[in-house]
């Protein structure tokens, strides 16, 4: 039946943060449901925190809320707005788990809104397990033997029934967190124990293991008519044991027979059929034994996933938007498919192609923490390629990743060469990011498939296509460039080798490669991702490229190669480079600025073009630029596409460090780069030129040197003095950084650093102790310059600008300082020639200004301030590179004074990474961001730990501990002070316990976490084991210092006991603390607003 007419206005609840397990494919499956609801004419009210996605973009829907998804910020929202409806299955877990809360309170049923989508029976069905494997049951479909366990003791008594190895999975937790695998019982103990913390109904379900199983999963959608189909069927190469989120996947399956895959599709459509999943997508999640072909079914969930994203992108079948028309009331067969225009969403896609998608990591950034993968997920972002093979796809996933490998055998730093065989098979047997290396060394040593299986598990099929692409690439090894002929040219290609591995193998180089392919007449053709196969014509260009054989077109024709599926185009084209895989340090930050200036540059007509290999994200969706080019962003891959489009301008500022890398090489090879121009890139990376730069226009920085050994270190250090902040040139998000306070931290380091680029030199500058930081970001036209915004960061010196809490306007910089931001920032902008972004961050001591570092390009606070002032600088800088100047722009004065605090604060991912230290320093360790707004800074910074915590502290929830480094002593007292009027108790260590007691603040003392558990004194570790503390305020002395502060900050993680490890954040989280408490006891605050809800369509908006 046709769209529901008795609602009008929706709210939909968003997914909050990125963190690992949830990223930004619900960004993108959200902002697609959105626009859909809008172009049906409905109403649509949205409510989700994170401000650096598209989907909080204030033009995208009626009513904007970057509030707190928690019930209490929500029910505000449902008061003020009143929806007659709320569409929660596209916000990922946050939001049905918010939806449940809303539902069971009876909010719901208060203001008469309508749950659509889903009902609550059926989501309690599909996520809790008793229900769930009952329901199983009785449709005949087997699930893992198991049973739940309330305490250890319970999990004990299931071994004896269920045998190690067991599975552990908490329930009610997001991506696996809690959960892993126990082979025995003390680690059946400790995962156990750790697993009821984090459940919010303190219950675990302990199964049989079926580790080592084939694992697969079905894409389904269902309408509430009964139809159903399968969108895409996706195997994972990692066997059973590893998280599907962290697993190599392939689309479509590539080993079932048809009868397996039949039983699987059968089986997936009657689960959403006994769920009662009405309409909407679906995820089912099955297991194979490989020795008996048993089929279980290990879950599934009603709502759209990660792998709804991948299935979307891999298909062109856009499921987020079936799944909201079908929410209000269409069934599949009256949506039409956008990407043909001619078949109904009831279609089945099929696709004449192979996907693969591989995971990226970030354990580099979490020293200290097991890097082996399990059941609980670690992956920070992924990548998608695709190829007419499955090899071709998956030589062409692995140079995307960007860790260093051009393919699956150069580039890579793991050292799979140097390990002897029994290191080899040890590191074959252990799923690690890297193992699919360590595999193929195994492969090019000549060892037997069948030994690779038993020691791997990894299905045979796949190990012999591997093996296949190792052969072909060894046959050419120390050969030279010219002795490869035409055809054995095409086969590498065919078999996914990059020219960078062509140019390894061969000892040559890598441009030279490429002019020489060309010359052999070997060139790719452009295919189309047209959800049938090529049987109906399709309306949308989407294209990946591959090589096939070149055949010929008319009996006495040449042999040619395929011609390529893309149209002529009577406008100027712009290409846009995308940022490649979320990675801590780039995230969707820059995916939001690529969307932005796509949609600008196609306003001021140009044909938008896009390159990115990231599935996640909304500028991967067909419908964001004219085309999209899902390739690597590779020299290679690029220029193949600029080969075949011959676009008039490329953007690469926009994209983070990715396309940077490329900017240069690109103009060498004749690309005219759109905006500042590489050598102005280059200008402000190079600290030398960028110094003396600084010292002609008499601006001041921090005293700095470089050096390339430690004896030179320790010269420079000599010269400038401790402390220092040591990094690494040309790395993004902090990579590599830490400060130096004596001799010993820098000889460390410096052994540390020659691994991360040799070819670069160290920077070593004077580190500012206590400074007060500031980002500043800019638009220039080369005419004048427009300042976005200023930022003063929470956090002190010392601290990764990613990692810290900032807020806009600044809270406590005066008119003067602030006018001095602005005209230095001017003036470096003009300097370096910048057309288009940039952004300079400063840091304040006492009165003087220095300038750490300038980046011309778009920074990751760009959402952030554009959602903060109203100003879209993303569109700006677009327009700006395509020949505007800034006054014709028409934007408000960048003086005028703000009227609201926006605050912004980023979210850790410590609970991951057990056994990391959680400190906060110079290299960024956030996976994503929350905003608050308010009129005063304390409550704008209290909504951001609403919007991550959920709830702030209270006395009843237990003591504050405060253990500070001498150099924070002095400033302790004025916030122990304030929580000690806020009815805290105090606890604390001899040492701060002394100054407390002499400031007149009474505290109880108690033994280090180090000391006896058997003392008069409890002892801090037992206190937190037991969960009487409710905040921890620990300022740790240098970086590394493996002793009692990483110890207690380690148990507080595994604890969730907020972990404060800054002095002035300290105090910025006290202040929150008290605001919320005011706002609980409706003593109002010293404005109008205090905690309420406001959306940003009510803050001033300019469109340009």
């Amino acid at each position: 039946m046709p769209k529901r007419t008795d609602i009008k206005r929706i709210l939909v609840i968003g997914s909050g943060p990125i963190v690992i397990g949830q990223a930004c494919e619900f960004d993108y499956s959200g902002a697609q449901a959105c626009k859909v609801l809008k172009e049906d004419g409905y109403e649509v009210v949205l409510v989700n925190s994170n401000p650096a996605t598209i989907m909080t973009d204030p033009q995208l829907v009626d009513r904007t809320y970057v509030e707190p998804i928690t019930k209490e910020f929500i029910e505000k929202i449902i008061e003020k707005e009143r929806p007659d409806a709320l569409l929660p299955t596209l916000g990922g877990q946050t939001a049905l788990n918010a939806a449940v809360e809303l539902a069971k309170s009876g909010v719901l049923d208060k203001f008469g809104v309508e749950m659509i989508g889903c009902d609550l029976a059926a989501i309690e069905r599909g996520e809790d397990r008793k229900q769930f494997n009952e329901a199983m049951a009785e449709i005949g479909l087997e699930v893992a033997r198991s049973g739940y366990a309330y305490s250890v003791d319970d999990a004990l008594g299931l071994a004896d029934m269920l045998g190690y190895p067991m599975v552990i999975r908490p329930s009610f937790t997001l991506g696996g967190a809690g959960g892993g695998i126990a082979h025995n019982e003390e680690e059946l103990k400790l995962i156990v124990s750790q697993g009821l913390d984090l459940s919010p109904v303190t219950e675990v379900l302990v199964e049989e293991s079926i580790e080592g199983w084939k694992e697969y999963e079905m894409e389904v959608m269902r309408d509430h008519a009964g139809n159903g189909i399968i969108v895409c069927s996706i195997e994972n190469l990692d066997p059973m044991g590893v998280h599907t989120g962290d697993s190599i996947t392939v689309a479509p399956a590539q080993t079932l027979s048809d009868l397996e895959y039949q039983r699987m599709r059968v089986a997936s459509l009657a689960i959403l059929e006994k769920i009662g999943v009405e309409t909407g997508g679906s995820n089912v999640q099955f297991a194979v034994n490989p020795q008996t072909g048993r089929l279980i079914v290990i879950e599934m969930n009603p709502r759209v996933s990660r792998s709804s994203a991948l299935a979307s992108k891999a298909t062109g079948f856009p499921i987020a938007k079936a799944a909201a028309r079908l929410a209000v009331g269409y069934t599949l067969d009256e949506i039409v498919n956008d990407i043909t225009k001619a078949t109904p969403a009831c279609f089945e896609p099929t696709i004449d192609y192979c996907v693969v998608k591989v995971p990226r990591f970030a354990f580099e950034k979490f020293k200290g923490t097991d890097p082996t993968l399990t059941t609980r997920m670690k992956a920070v972002g992924e990548i998608m390629a695709i190829g007419r093979t499955f090899e071709e796809a998956f030589g062409k996933a692995m140079r995307s990743l960007e860790d260093g490998h051009q393919g699956i055998c150069a580039g890579g730093k793991e050292g799979a060469d140097k390990l002897s065989d029994d290191e080899l098979a040890q590191a074959v047997g252990t799923p690690t990011e890297h193992r699919i290396f360590f595999v193929v060394e195994a492969l090019r040593r000549g060892w037997d498939i069948t030994r690779i299986h038993a020691i791997c598990g990894i299905d045979p099929w796949y190990l012999n296509r591997i093996n296949d692409m190792v052969q072909v690439q060894e046959s050419i090894r120390g050969l030279r460039v010219e002795d490869i002929d035409a055809d054995a040219m095409r086969l590498l290609k065919q078999y996914g080798t990059s020219d960078a591995e062509i140019a390894a193998l061969t000892g040559s180089d890598e441009r030279f490669v490429r002019a020489y392919r060309k010359g052999l007449g070997v060139v790719p053709s452009m295919k189309t991702v047209d959800t049938c196969a090529a049987e109906f014509s399709s309306a949308t260009e989407y294209h990946y490229k591959t090589y096939e054989n070149i055949y010929r077109t008319s009996p006495d024709a040449k042999k040619c190669v395929a011609p390529d599926e893309t149209t002529p185009a009577d406008k100027p084209k712009a290409m846009i480079l995308g940022a490649g895989p979320n990675r801590i340090g780039q995230g969707i930050e820059f995916d939001y600025c690529c969307v932005h200036a796509s949609y600008a540059l196609a306003a001021r007509g140009f044909e938008t073009i896009m390159v990115n290999c990231n599935p996640e994200t909304v500028s991967t969706d067909y419908d964001t630029s004219d085309r999209l080019y899902f390739e690597p962003l590779t020299y290679e891959d690029v220029m193949d596409v600029i080969d075949v489009e011959r676009p008039d301008g490329v953007v690469v500022t926009l994209g983070g460090q990715t396309p940077l890398k490329l900017a240069r090489m690109l103009e060498e090879s004749g690309v005219n780069i759109m905006g500042t121009k590489p050598d102005a890139i280059d200008f402000a990376e190079d600290r030398e030129r960028f110094a003396a730069l600084l010292d002609k226009l008499g601006i001041m920085y921090p005293p700095a040197g470089q050096a390339t050994s430690f004896e030179e270190a320790e010269a420079v250090a000599a010269h400038i003095g401790y402390p220092l902040l040591v990094r690494p040139s040309y790395v993004l998000g902090g990579r590599g950084m830490m400060i130096a306070y004596d001799a010993e931290h820098l000889r460390d380091y410096m052994a540390e650093a020659a691994r991360i680029s040799p070819d670069y030199p160290v920077y070593l500058d004077r580190f500012l102790e206590g400074a007060i930081e500031s980002d500043v970001d800019a638009l220039c036209d080369g005419e004048e310059v427009y300042i976005g915004g200023i930022l003063e960061h929470i956090e002190e010196a010392g601290i990764h600008s990613g990692d810290s809490a900032t807020c806009i306007p600044p809270f406590s910089f005066s008119e003067s300082l602030q006018a001095k931001l602005r005209e230095t920032t001017r003036r470096i902008a003009m300097a370096l020639g910048v057309r288009g972004l940039v952004n300079v961050q400063y840091a304040i001591k006492g009165e003087t200004v220095y300038v750490i570092e300038a980046n011309p390009r778009a920074s990751r606070t760009v959402p952030f301030i554009s959602k903060a002032t109203g100003v879209p600088l993303a569109k700006c800088a677009a327009r700006i590179m395509a020949g505007d100047s800034i006054a014709s722009l028409g934007l408000p004065s960048d003086e005028r004074q703000l009227d609201w605090f926006c605050m912004k604060e980023a979210v850790m991912p410590w609970g991951r990474f057990p056994g990391a230290d959680v400190i906060l320093g110079p290299e960024m360790k956030s996976t994503g961001e929350v905003m608050g707004i308010a009129k005063s800074y304390p409550e704008a910074y209290a909504k951001t730990q609403l919007a991550i915590d959920y709830k702030l502290p209270d006395p009843s929830a237990g003591k504050v501990f405060i253990s500070v480094c001498d150099r924070d002593k002095r400033h302790i007292l004025s916030v122990a002070r304030i929580l000690r009027y806020l009815g805290f108790d105090i606890c604390s260590t001899e040492g701060t316990a002394r100054v407390l007691r002499g400031g007149n603040v009474t505290c109880e003392v108690v033994e280090k976490i180090s000391g006896p558990h058997d003392g008069e004194r409890p002892n801090i570790g037992d206190l937190i084991a037991d969960g009487k503390i409710a905040v921890i305020v620990n300022t740790p002395y240098g970086p590394g210092s493996r002793g009692d502060g990483y110890l207690l900050r380690t148990e507080a993680v595994r604890r969730g006991v907020t972990c404060v490890t800054a002095m002035s954040a300290a105090n910025t989280y006290v202040s929150a603390i008290e605001a919320v408490r005011e706002d609980q006891q409706g003593h109002g605050s010293a404005n109008d607003m205090g905690m309420d809800v406001i959306a940003l369509q009510d803050l001033p908006q300019y469109t340009v």
